[in-house]
């Protein structure tokens, strides 16, 4: 039997359009440092503790990086991703940014969250086709993710882990790290990533909270510091 080639033609665009993509290919994507947020360009204040002496070597970097996530912006950030990816309003969800551009403790930090986000969701409108409008980073990824139905948990994850292994990039760059020790320490963070993820998500906005001082006063004080290779 002779199949019709129309036919053929309609069963293959059927395929297409009902072919599920596996989440964490999407996410992979977003998360990865091919997609055009930027992520590269900024240290998060880490250039301004390896100026200081504060951050010196593999050691002194991984207490660095375990703090900014456990105590930090990487913790907090989970919290308002969840709470964009669970918002039903328009209205929530701005207010929800607004939250997140008042938490930033320096306006180079305000910078990083605010252009990523833009980035973000700029790229991510023209190719997946979603109508995301001008957030920041957390709060686009976790709106993008619920349009999308992308798994929560699995959104956090590899958030807080693509967060961490951009602030690992940076401290290969700066400190110098060989790339074996920066990979070593990203591999010892990854645990705490992951539980962090967890717990994080079944948070609310009432657990935001953070400790990180000396990264804090880092970042106000990479804003005048004359020589810098990063943005923040």
């Amino acid at each position: 039997m002779v199949t019709d080639a129309r036919t053929v033609m309609i069963t293959r665009t059927h395929m297409r359009m009902t072919m599920r993509i596996d989440p964490i290919l999407t996410l992979t994507q977003w998360l990865s440092p091919s997609y055009p947020v930027g992520a590269f360009t900024y240290s998060h204040g880490l250039e301004s503790s390896v100026h200081s002496g504060m951050v010196h070597d593999a050691p002194s970097f991984s207490e660095w990086l375990k703090d900014v996530l456990s105590h930090g912006a990487g913790r907090n950030d989970v919290i308002l991703l969840a709470a964009a990816y669970n918002t039903n309003s328009e209205e929530s969800l701005h207010g929800l940014d607004e939250l997140a551009r008042a938490l930033a403790p320096s306006a180079e930090r305000l910078l990083e969250t605010d252009q990523q986000g833009a980035a973000f969701a700029q790229t991510t409108g023209a190719v997946f086709d979603t109508d995301l409008s001008r957030l920041t980073y957390p709060v686009a990824i976790g709106r993008a993710a619920a349009l999308q139905q992308l798994p929560l948990r699995d959104t956090a994850r590899l958030f807080l882990h693509a967060f961490a292994a951009s602030l690992t990039s940076a401290a290969i760059r700066l400190i110098p790290l060989g790339q074996t020790a920066g990979q070593t320490a990203l591999h010892s963070v990854t645990p705490l990533c992951q539980s962090i993820a967890d717990q994080a998500i079944t948070q609310s906005l009432d657990d935001l909270g953070a400790s990180s001082f000396a990264t804090d006063i880092a970042s106000m004080a990479h804003e005048t510091q004359y020589s810098r290779l990063f943005r923040s």
